[in-house]
């Protein structure tokens, strides 16, 4: 009886209104977060060993530069100065700056058994917090024999389709590489050590041999010359990859960086903020549909108001009365919710496909059926809990 009094009550335009500007929302920005989800693999792959606003800076070789550090002239022309640090460092895109830490006059030797193979490496290390790899993998402590080592991903194509088609070696995947173990020859100062190497990572960004920044300084103190250790690279993180005076900041100085690397970094950060504002206005559209349901129920209040008060005097409860608009909202509210997770997974089907044929790597299952949980039931929450509280504040006040 009470509720054919309460249907007479509504506007279903309002209604209506509510679910489909509640549905464009939520579609909007499941498709946003499943897309983002579904992508980050790949974008941890093209940032593999650093952040997604760092590069590798270098100072440009030119031919009469070379010539003069083959003849020792000035071979300190490759390094970077105090005072060029502290310039770089001052600029307003630049974040933060870190040097390459490299061995100095010591002589580090692999050797692998299982090959019959031995080769003379160089070593460098960066701040551990540029590199995205497991802590307790990347990780040294004096008086550890064992050393963790990442390697360039180029220098095991090199290897696989040259040098080991030409000794007659094995192929080896990267996977394969990183279950062995190999010695490590560091010998300087009339001191000679064995340690046990270790490859646990791979990196396409990075032409170097990076080992923890703690080994590194430790063998240079022991083994070579820590205060001749100058910066012949750094690693330059920006604020904004995209921001014009880099490159000519980077010109004026006569400083190089990976270009391709820069390119990339650009497309990853208009990505991510592309993502940022379609999941921005997504909930503003979500937050106008609550809105609009919030000012549709109060006109409805209102308009009704001596209706509601009459049943209040009858002996009917609020929570009674209310009931009936919390039930509507939350049907019309889940079946919104609904529709958008059904449009969500048919696009992410549609886009799927196409992923996995262009980049190798699989599609995983994602929170989306976890992130449509939690959206009904934050909705259902908030709306029951204002419905409920205008039609006290309308009765007893």
């Amino acid at each position: 009886m009470i509720w054919k009094l309460q249907k007479k009550t509504l506007l279903p335009l309002q209604i209506f209104g509510y679910g489909i500007t509640l549905c464009i929302g939520i579609t909007i920005s499941l498709i946003t977060l499943t897309i983002y989800t579904d992508l980050k693999p790949i974008l941890q792959s093209e940032s593999d060993v650093f952040n997604d606003n760092a590069v590798i800076v270098n100072k440009k070789l030119s031919e009469g530069v070379i010539g003069d550090i083959v003849t020792n002239l000035v071979k300190d022309r490759i390094y970077f100065s105090s005072e060029e640090l502290t310039e770089f460092e001052d600029q307003d895109f630049v974040k933060e700056v870190a040097r390459f830490n490299k061995s100095t006059n010591f002589d580090i030797y692999s050797e692998f058994d299982m090959f019959n193979f031995g080769s003379v490496l160089f070593f460098e290390s960066i701040p551990d917090k540029y590199l995205d790899i497991e802590s307790e993998k990347w990780k040294w402590e004096e008086g550890s024999d064992f050393v963790p080592i990442m390697m360039p991903e180029d220098y095991l194509k090199l290897y696989n389709l040259g040098f080991a088609e030409s000794q007659g070696f094995p192929i080896l995947s990267s996977e394969t590489i990183s279950k062995y173990e190999f010695d490590l020859h560091l010998s300087g100062k009339n001191k000679r050590e064995i340690f046990i190497g270790n490859i646990v990572g791979f990196s396409s960004k990075i032409n170097s041999i990076l080992v923890p920044e703690d080994f590194l300084n430790w063998a240079n103190k022991e083994f070579g010359n820590y205060e001749e250790n100058n910066a012949s690279r750094i690693l330059v993180e920006f604020t904004n990859p995209n921001d014009e005076r880099i490159i000519e900041f980077l010109n004026e100085n006569n400083y190089e960086v990976n270009k391709e690397k820069m390119q990339t970094n650009k497309l990853i950060f208009f990505f991510k903020m592309a993502f940022v504002f379609v999941f921005v206005i997504s909930l503003i559209i979500i937050l106008l549909s609550i809105t609009l349901i919030l000012l549709s129920i109060n006109l409805i209040f209102q308009k009704n108001k001596a209706i509601l008060i009459n049943l209040y005097l009858l002996g009917y409860q609020i929570k009674k009365i209310s009931y009936y608009y919390k039930l509507l909202i939350s049907i019309v509210t889940i079946f919104s919710v609904f529709i958008s997770l059904m449009i969500t997974l048919m696009v992410r089907s549609v886009y799927s496909e196409k992923l996995v044929s262009y980049f190798d790597f699989e599609i995983s299952n994602t929170l989306i059926y976890t992130n449509v949980m939690v959206v009904c039931v934050l909705l259902l929450i908030l709306l029951n809990i204002l419905i409920e509280r205008k039609i006290r504040r309308l009765i007893l006040r």
